[in-house]
């Protein structure tokens, strides 16, 4: 069977419930992958939800997400500038699990579009993984990711690390 085919685009809008629902789906597969516990984002209001979908449309930030010529939302990025010492953060990694894997290609494609738009801003796209997700990084080094010797406190448990991978644009 062949897959199905997907396109790239950045989110708008009008794509609050997908943005919701993969969001959700994604903290519900894994919870160490993001700095939101599921509850709470399950307690988001609409208007909060909308604010999330426009900042797809955001000068200094950009989410994209992977949609399958049916309509099914299979994947999503983000990447914002904090700073100019920062500069481009891959943010909001998700690829729903039977699209994962070099033989989808959603990964590639999601990354590779926000490296087009993170080397606009910088040589460097930084991005900071929990220490414990080793699917993870191994996709991250798969994809040109080294881990530099830099770790912050995980948001949610203080009691774990997170471990910043940076890649030469």
């Amino acid at each position: 069977m062949r897959e199905p085919q997907f396109s790239i685009r950045r989110t708008e809008p009008a794509d609050w419930r997908e943005v919701r629902d993969l969001r959700l789906e994604m903290l519900a597969d894994t919870p160490i992958g993001f700095a939101e516990h599921l509850e709470d984002a399950q307690r988001a209001t609409e208007a909060e939800w909308q604010r999330r979908a426009v900042r797809g449309q955001n000068s200094l930030a950009i989410a994209v997400a992977a949609i399958t010529t049916d309509g099914r939302w299979i994947g999503t990025m983000g990447c914002y500038i904090p700073d100019a010492k920062t500069g481009p953060l891959l943010v909001g990694v998700y690829v729903t699990p039977d699209f994962r894997g070099r033989k989808a290609g959603v990964t590639d494609a999601l990354l590779t579009t926000i490296e087009q738009w993170a080397f606009q801003y910088g040589s460097t796209l930084t991005l900071g993984v929990h220490e414990d997700n080793a699917r993870a990084r191994a996709a991250y080094e798969n994809r040109g990711f080294t881990m530099t010797r830099h770790t912050v406190p995980y948001i949610l448990d203080k009691s774990r690390r997170e471990l910043e991978m940076i890649k030469q644009l």
